[in-house]
């Protein structure tokens, strides 16, 4: 019979290192997209934020451009967005008037790219597909596995006690692989869409061409875009929460 205090020291261990390596590396990829731009935060209370973004896994800081002294006259030059606050998130906006030249031309690049794909990149986007349908699939192998090796071997008696550490192993890794494939979007990829997007009890449609999903956000690129209806429309590129934000119609 294993020494059931060296197994436990084990699966401390072990589930300490998968949820620092899940944690270090898992960020939302329609986040990343908007990282090191200028990015206007609209909020779901119409607070309005911008600044530089800077995605972590546990939030998103944006840094800005010079000092601003608040109503208590406390200087402040970044407001931190943590993720449980991602729900009051409305839009993230990124105005093309506010990139830089590199950065025009980098977007400018992304655009052709999504909207004019070439095959090669169509390959890759159905081999990372593949591999996100069967990471779907993991937690419920790795489920039976456990199940299985609880009954079937020696060690069974020892999984059974560390229950607790299994399943934040598990945890840690449904967080990590949980990616949305979802089928309707997919064939929506590098297409002119419109978004249907939840603002108070209002309805407003978006249309712009679909960047990428994931399972908490969608990102559309070249929409006509106002934070404040008093305001003009700017060109802009956003990021909106799943949650507020739907894909309707194909736009061509």
């Amino acid at each position: 019979m294993p020494d059931t205090f060296a197994v436990t020291v084990v699966f401390i261990v072990l589930a300490t290192v998968v949820a620092a390596f899940v944690r270090r590396r898992s960020r939302d990829k329609c986040l990343k997209d908007f990282s090191d731009d200028m990015v206007t935060l609209e909020e779901t209370g119409s607070k309005i934020v911008w600044g530089k973004l800077n995605v972590e896994n546990t939030g998103l800081e944006f840094v800005y451009p010079a000092k601003h002294k608040d109503k208590d006259g406390h200087d402040e030059t970044s407001y931190l967005l943590y993720k449980y606050e991602y729900p009051n998130i409305q839009a993230l906006i990124r105005y093309h008037d506010e990139l830089t030249e590199h950065g025009k031309k980098v977007r400018q690049e992304e655009l052709e790219i999504t909207y004019h794909p070439t095959l090669l990149r169509r390959l890759k986007r159905k081999t990372q597909n593949v591999f996100k349908t069967v990471r779907d699939s993991v937690m419920e192998i790795v489920n039976m596995l456990v199940s299985q090796a609880k009954k079937a071997t020696p060690a069974g008696a020892v999984l059974t006690s560390q229950d607790k550490y299994v399943s934040r192993m598990k945890q840690e890794l449904v967080g990590s692989v949980g990616t949305s494939f979802e089928p309707l979007l997919e064939k929506y990829i590098g297409k002119k869409v419109v978004l249907e997007l939840i603002k108070g009890d209002k309805v407003f449609e978006y249309c712009g061409v679909l960047k990428e999903y994931t399972a908490e956000f969608v990102e559309i690129m070249d929409v006509d875009y106002k934070v404040k209806e008093d305001k003009p429309a700017g060109r802009a590129d956003i990021v909106v929460l799943r949650k507020y934000g739907v894909i309707r119609h194909l736009g061509e």
